[in-house]
Order: structure tokens, then C-alpha cells, then sequence
């Protein structure tokens, strides 16, 4: 372009997506006007010696270059991207255009997007197992009260007052509006929680009875599962057996045989006088509570399972306390005698005073199954009665008595031993044991490994964990 002026040389340029670069020439006689150039291509600006300037364009392009003795002035523009003072420099100092802040923030897009979905997934799924939880309690007849989380949290005065902790939760005193005490177990957690709660509700919600801790009434709000209790002031059988607090005393014969015969009689309910038949699965001192009269009462039914009366035997997963778990259960194919058996071993350590897996003890006396082998081998029954208490010392005859019971319940074929409500007539004298007892106990084994853990037991009990326990019974 001829006779233009520099500005419009560059306006032209600025204007042209295509142009890369303008080149203005003029005379040094006529300043304002001269040639506009626009090359198609630039290769490169290099500055010879002198003060002559040569610009390499396009290979079909001519060479213009700048000279004092033609009196000719060569002005060339090129066109760059305009880059913040902030973008990251190279070693050079030159600004570049690093992609890499857009590809992260697209990733963190695609992540976040993942995240919002797999929630959203997740809170569905849970508002539908929720539902159906609410369903399959609105369907049992005869349900207890159904409590506002808001309700039991003021009971509680905010779940303040702990009375004990378990695996999945734990269980808090309260105080309802009419001035009722109550225990409130606060269930923590899925899947298990879930079903233990479910469990709980179906079994005892709808049945009744003196030796069995009476579900009050429960709450399903949301994510809060919920059980209330009455309250058992004594707290549970542990305590007393195992002298967890010294200043306790040591319990006499009278109160031991009424806790046994109350642990009896609901365990007996529970088998044979219930519409179905209910297999408690997890009967241990924990689980047996003691109320201000000392009548033992069964509870935490969290892993229960109900079966059809005419239905003998049933297939089960492997569940409960070690210690307590019957032989059978390695088979999985288990009766109503599996309670029968833990109902012996909680005899006996009532009778004894300890654990059944002692640690503290001496290595030959740490298994009481073990120990109470070995003395009825050698008739020296008495010799592992509870020695802190002198009043089961005078009552020699029906402590020897109720060990035979026990060891009857302990018998290592299922078929040997007699069903509970058997037991609960032996206890009030219309039966005899029976004089055919095998003293030699098997003792369950242990898997080596395995993926559950008994959330239940004391930190000081060493005996080897196996399965998940739902949270005792409120103190």
C-alpha cells in the first residue's frame, strides 16, 4: 500500500486476523507518508552491522533493508499476544502459556462431579433402606412406643449420662416426662447396627415377660436408631460376678440360684412359649441384667434370630462371644441348645466367680471349662466355687447340685443336653439331672484369623476375638 501513514500501516495490520507483522517504509523528505507492507510470513529480525536492519519474510518476499545514504527509513511492526505481568516465565525470562492450571481444574471438575454423584447415590440409597426399615416396623402388630429423636435427647439431657459402651454405641440413663426411668441405647453405624436394631424391635417389641428386659419403645428418624429400656438399677450380672468394683459385695447363695433360675425361666419363654421360636445367640454376663429385687433378666436381642416352632434345626453364620459359643457352631447348623450351652458357661462363672478365660490365673487354671474337668475327675468340685464368699460355702449340697446342672448344659454333643425349660423344672425340684454326664468339654477353636472383632469385651480380657457384638443390654 502506497502513501499511507504509520498509523494507519498499523491499524491495517491490527485489524487483519491473518497479518503478523507490518512494514513501513518512507522518505526521510516526506515523513508522514510512505509504503505499507504486510508479509505473509516472518522467519526472522536480525540486526547486521551498522545501523542496516534486514527482515527475513516469506521466501517469495523481498529483503528490505534500512540505509542512511538513501535517504530511505524502515519501520517494522510485529504483532504479539499481550500476556499478564503475573504468567510464569522460563529460565530465559521470556513469558510462556502453561496449560497446566485449565487441564487441573478440569480434573478437579471431573472429580468433584463424581463426588456430588456417588452422594447423591448414597443418600438415595439410604432414604430407601430407610423406608424400608420403617415399613417393616409399621408392619409388626402390637409395637412398642415409637419416640422423636428430640424426645429421647431430652430424656437423656443430651445423651449426658453414660451408663456403659459397646462395640456399636452406647447406653445412656434418662428420664421420661412422667418421671419414668429409662436406659436408652444409641445405636452407631450401618449395616450390622441395621439389622441389630431390626432384630431387637421384632423380636421383644411385641412379647412380655418378667425375665425378659421390656423393650419401652425405640426411635428410627433418620439416620438415629434408637432403643429404650427400662431401667435396671443393678446394672448388669458382670459387675457382680466379676467384682469390677471392690466395694461390692460378694453375692450370697440365694441371690446367685434367683439370678440363675430368672436367666432360665426367659430363656425358656423365649424357646417355647412365643409364637416363634427365639434363638438369643449371644447369652453372657454382659447380656444378663439384674434389677433392684435381684431377678436376672435376659437382653440385647440385637442378634437374635427367629425361627418356626416345628423348625428343629437351622443354617447360621457363625456369631456370638468366644467362650460362650457352643461346639456346633462350627458347623453352622445350630439348635436351640447353643443357648443352652452359653446359659452353662454363665452357671458356672456365677458359681465360680470369674471368667471362663482367666488370664491373671495360673497357666493350668486360666480355662475354667478345663479346670472344672479336672476337679470333677478328681472330686474336688468345691475347690473352684467362688472362695470370696463364705455363704456358698455352707450351702455345699445344692452348690455341687447346680454344677451338675451346668455341666449337664455344657454336654459336647447338643443332643445330650436338656432343653431349658427342662432346666427351669430340675431348678424348682420337679426333675433330676440326668447321672449320665461326660466331664470331658469340648472347647470350641478359634479361627487363627478373621474379619470380625468382638467390640464387646473387656480390654483386659484376652481371650481370642471372633465376631462383632452388638452393644449389651442398658445398665
Amino acid at each position: 500500500m502506497e502513501n499511507v501513514g504509520v498509523e494507519n500501516c498499523k491499524l491495517t495490520c491490527l485489524t487483519n486476523c491473518s497479518c503478523k507483522a507490518a512494514i513501513f517504509q518512507y522518505n526521510s523528505v516526506n515523513t508522514s507518508m510512505g509504503e505499507c507492507f504486510l508479509p505473509s510470513e516472518i522467519f526472522s529480525l536480525r540486526r547486521n552491522e551498522g545501523n542496516n536492519c534486514r527482515v527475513t519474510v516469506s521466501s517469495n518476499e523481498t529483503l528490505y533493508t534500512s540505509s542512511q545514504e538513501n535517504n530511505i527509513t524502515i519501520i517494522t511492526f510485529v504483532k504479539v499476544q499481550n500476556i499478564p505481568a503475573s504468567a510464569p516465565k522460563n529460565r530465559k525470562g521470556n513469558n510462556i502459556v502453561l496449560p497446566i492450571g485449565s487441564s487441573l481444574g478440569a480434573f478437579f471438575r471431573v472429580l468433584l462431579l463424581i463426588g456430588a454423584v456417588i452422594l447423591y447415590l448414597q443418600k438415595k440409597r439410604d432414604l430407601e433402606e430407610e423406608e424400608e426399615d420403617d415399613e417393616c416396623i409399621d408392619e409388626l402388630p402390637g409395637l412398642s412406643t415409637r419416640f422423636s429423636y428430640e424426645d429421647l435427647k431430652s430424656a437423656t439431657e443430651n445423651f449426658s449420662k453414660k451408663l456403659g459402651q459397646g462395640g456399636f454405641g452406647s447406653v445412656f440413663e434418662g428420664t421420661m416426662g412422667n418421671g419414668t426411668k429409662v436406659a436408652v441405647k444409641r445405636l452407631n453405624g450401618i449395616g450390622q447396627v441395621k439389622k441389630s436394631f431390626l432384630a431387637e424391635v421384632k423380636t421383644i417389641g411385641n412379647i412380655h415377660h418378667v425375665n425378659l428386659v421390656r423393650l419401652i419403645g425405640y426411635c428410627a428418624e433418620k439416620s438415629e436408631r434408637l432403643l429404650v429400656y427400662e431401667y435396671m438399677c443393678n446394672g448388669s450380672l458382670d459387675k457382680w460376678i466379676f467384682r469390677k468394683n471392690e466395694e461390692l459385695l460378694p453375692l450370697e447363695w440365694r441371690l446367685r440360684r434367683k439370678i440363675i433360675s430368672g436367666m432360665a425361666k426367659g430363656l425358656a419363654y423365649l424357646h417355647e412359649e412365643c409364637r416363634q421360636k427365639i434363638l438369643h445367640l449371644d447369652i453372657k454376663p454382659q447380656n444378663i441384667l439384674v434389677d433392684e429385687n435381684f431377678e436376672g433378666k435376659v437382653a440385647d436381642f440385637g442378634l437374635s434370630k427367629l425361627i418356626a416352632k416345628e423348625q428343629s434345626r437351622v443354617v447360621a453364620s457363625m456369631q456370638g462371644t468366644p467362650g460362650y459359643m457352643a461346639p456346633e457352631w462350627m458347623s453352622s447348623v445350630i439348635t436351640d441348645k447353643v443357648d443352652v450351652y452359653s446359659f452353662g458357661v454363665v452357671v458356672l462363672e456365677i458359681l465360680c466367680g470369674r471368667k471362663n478365660l482367666d488370664r491373671n490365673q495360673p497357666e493350668e487354671e486360666m480355662h475354667l471349662l478345663s479346670l472344672f474337668e479336672r476337679k470333677a475327675a478328681d472330686g474336688q468340685l468345691m475347690d473352684i466355687i467362688d472362695k470370696s464368699s463364705e455363704d456358698m460355702q455352707l450351702h455345699v449340697a445344692e452348690v455341687t447340685e447346680m454344677l451338675r446342672i451346668a455341666a449337664w448344659c455344657l454336654q459336647s454333643e447338643f443332643t445330650k443336653r436338656p432343653p431349658i425349660s427342662v432346666v427351669v423344672k430340675v431348678l424348682e425340684g420337679l426333675m433330676e439331672v440326668d447321672s449320665d454326664l461326660d466331664f470331658r468339654f469340648t472347647k470350641l477353636p478359634v479361627p487363627k484369623t478373621t474379619p470380625f472383632v468382638d467390640n464387646n469385651r473387656d480390654a483386659s480380657d484376652d481371650a481370642t476375638v471372633l465376631l462383632p457384638q452388638v452393644l449389651s443390654g442398658p445398665r
